[in-house]
């Protein structure tokens, strides 16, 4: 089902500062109403999603560019999307992952689908995130954004745009740094590695070099530029290209950091519209991605007595999509042809000299679908029915090759009871083929982690939903069953062959809600619940529960409009104790949370907003992230526990929003 939320990053993409607004939600063709204008707070965009849908939970990995994790779903289980751009990172171990490529401060919305109902996107097995950033605007006009926060952390933004009927404009540019944050604590990035290896000393190479010990977290440029062209009557040619620059970027509980990480988005789009009374518009889009990605032990003590270890990675991407749509006779029908090719690639080195072992060689990922949509109201009946058929080829120059077909197809129901009242019904299937990771990944001493003939994983899946829209509150519940044939899963601790497909299910439920006190003053809720179980374990172990299945998790917000544009917020955010857990595969029992966040949004006037906040009032220490062994983390080994990243401390920010 779809959930569209209106992401006004009002900021650059910020530590724990960033204005998120929400707009109105639709499920499918159905606007229901949330809470408009409601401002909070968020890390990056895989924080500022976990803070707004219940269904999305934040993978901790850095101060930044954290990753998404979707009813218990990550990796290539899902899809994530910019303007029609599907992009990758070049890190197996998600120290880039796909959200962090993108300039957050243009976002203006988000759509996140969960489960199998996307026929337009290769791979979407589970969900997936459609970013969809701001159009050029012919008004001119400079916006201009600072922020300042606790642990060092700044940041500016500007924005110009304009342009007349016939080409419009917009250019970014963003710079942002932090020191490294403090836990509840009081504990840095290094030091709660410092506080780990005190209880295991054989790993003391994982330290930081005592001349890295207190080093900025991360530092971030980002860079986007737009220009669209009226070539004709209803025809446009919209160019855009976006460029990140990331670098010594601290990631506390691996074994290696990101020594930089840049990245290059690039799209060329051609749209027409209104070509007849039938036939309504054709897009087609070309785009191309790139990823830099080296990442070592530079940092780290290990590099003092043994040589620096460095995994280069590189992966490119084109695509090309053709979609056309039209209206028979009150019918919706979409159909389109989607291709692309990915080029995956990495090294190792030792002290910057190769070492002749390639981590991933040069895998090819070529794809090509057909896809069509068909939407049409039976009265207060909604029915969309969507089919994808997937030819997938995967070339390596080490290994086995492997091609795959897929057959895709859903349909979703939406019941209007009356005004308020409103039900959901969906049914769907979807296919993901292995990445190159899980098929042929090598370790730097030369064993073969990956599983070269693994099969592709098919997700058949259920929703059912239920929404009420009424004058005083509106709530919105879903529940879903996911049965999942080929899940790819990692066994912990084996050299070879580590990946294997296993029969799966997951389950849970989806609640959030809004009471409305009175004009001024709204009470919001969320909570989320899931469940996955493996129909037998892994060979030699005993534990069936799936991992990244996060217990239940809630939020209570109270906002408070007390002037025009201006918003006081207090908000509770909880999860129970996660004690449901793979413990075979590296996961361990976490402790349930509550955390208090504040924050004052003031217009000023017209020109000119301010927001001071705190988030974690309390200072809490606490952790929400997992340790499944699909990322490789700092462990003693056996037995021990993986190291944890705890989340931050009280951090007290401010931003400053200035327009012209």
């Amino acid at each position: 089902m779809n959930k569209l939320i209106t992401l006004s990053l009002v900021t650059i993409s910020s530590l724990y500062a960033t204005e998120v607004e929400l707009s109105p939600i639709a499920v499918e063709s159905t606007i229901i109403t949330e809470v408009a204008q409601k401002a909070q707070t968020s890390a990056d965009v895989a924080q500022a999603l976990s803070d707004h849908v219940p269904a999305i939970d934040i993978s901790r990995r850095s101060g930044i560019a954290n990753d998404i994790i979707l009813r218990g779903q990550k990796r290539d289980n899902i899809t994530v999307e910019v303007d029609g751009t599907k992009v990758y990172g070049a890190c197996p171990n998600r120290m880039d992952p796909p959200a962090s490529h993108i300039v957050a401060n243009q976002i203006d919305t988000v759509q996140v689908i969960e489960g199998p109902y996307d026929v337009t996107t290769f791979g979407t097995l589970s969900g997936g995130v459609k970013i969809t950033t701001k159009k050029p605007s012919k008004e001119e006009k400079v916006e201009l954004n600072l922020g300042f926060g606790s642990w060092g952390y700044n940041k500016f933004g500007a924005t110009a745009q304009g342009g007349n009927e016939k080409i419009r404009f917009s250019v970014t540019a963003s710079m942002e740094s932090s020191d490294q944050y403090e836990d509840g604590n009081g504990d840095t990035l290094a030091t709660q590695i410092d506080k780990y290896v005190g209880s295991n000393p054989a790993l003391q190479g994982v330290k930081l070099k005592p001349q890295y010990h207190d080093m900025d977290a991360y530092s971030k440029k980002s860079a986007m530029a737009k220009v669209y062209i009226e070539t004709l009557k209803n025809q446009e040619l919209r160019l855009s290209v976006t460029a990140n620059r990331s670098d010594d970027v601290l990631y506390a509980n691996s074994k290696m950091d990101a020594i930089y990480d840049d990245s290059n988005l690039y799209n060329i789009e051609y749209n027409i519209d209104a070509i007849n009374d039938i036939y309504k518009n054709i897009n087609i889009q070309y785009y191309h991605t790139d990823v830099d990605h080296p990442m070592g032990t530079d940092y780290r003590r290990s590099s003092i007595s043994m040589p620096v270890m460095t995994n280069w990675l590189t992966t490119d991407m084109d695509g090309i999509k053709f979609k056309n749509s039209f209206d028979i006779n009150s019918y919706k029908l979409l159909i389109g042809l989607d291709g692309s090719k990915r080029v995956w690639d990495g090294h190792y080195e030792k002290n910057h000299i190769p070492t002749g072992i390639k981590s991933i060689d040069n895998t090819i990922t070529k794809n090509a679908a057909i896809f069509a949509k068909l939407n049409k109201n039976f009265g207060n009946l909604n029915v969309e029915i969507g089919a994808r058929y997937d030819d997938t080829s995967i070339e390596n120059d080490s290994f086995q090759n492997n091609d795959y077909t897929g057959f895709g197809a859903n349909i979703i129901t939406t019941y209007n009871i009356n005004r308020s009242n409103q039900i959901l019904f969906a049914l769907g299937q979807a296919y993901r083929v292995p990445d190159a990771r899980e098929l042929y990944f090598v370790g730097k001493t030369g064993n073969r982690v990956g599983t070269p003939d693994l099969d592709q994983v098919k997700n058949q899946e259920i929703d059912l939903g239920y929404n009420f829209d009424g004058d005083d509150f509106s709530v919105k519940i879903k529940t879903f069953y996911s049965k999942l044939s080929n899940y790819i899963y990692i066994k912990k601790g084996v050299a070879t062959n580590a990946f294997s497909n296993i029969d799966a299910k997951v389950y849970g439920a989806e609640i959030s809600g809004s009471y409305y006190i009175n004009d001024d003053m709204t009470l919001d809720m969320g909570a989320s619940y899931k469940r996955g179980k493996k129909d037998a374990p892994l060979a030699g172990q005993t534990d069936t529960d799936m991992a990244d299945m996060a217990p239940l998790r809630g939020n209570v917000a109270l906002n408070y409009e007390y002037a025009r544009n201006s918003i006081a917020t207090l908000e509770v955010r909880a999860s129970q104790r996660w004690d449901t857990i793979d413990s075979d595969n590296g996961e361990q029992i976490l402790a349930g949370w509550a955390i208090v966040n504040a924050k004052v949004k003031h217009a000023v006037n017209k020109k000119f907003d301010l927001t001071i906040g705190v988030n974690n009032l309390l200072d809490k220490t606490y952790a929400q992230s997992n340790t499944y062994a699909d990322l490789i983390l700092i462990t003693a080994g056996g037995t021990s526990d993986v190291m944890l990243m705890n989340e931050p401390g009280r951090y007290i920010y401010t931003n400053l929003d200035f327009k012209f």
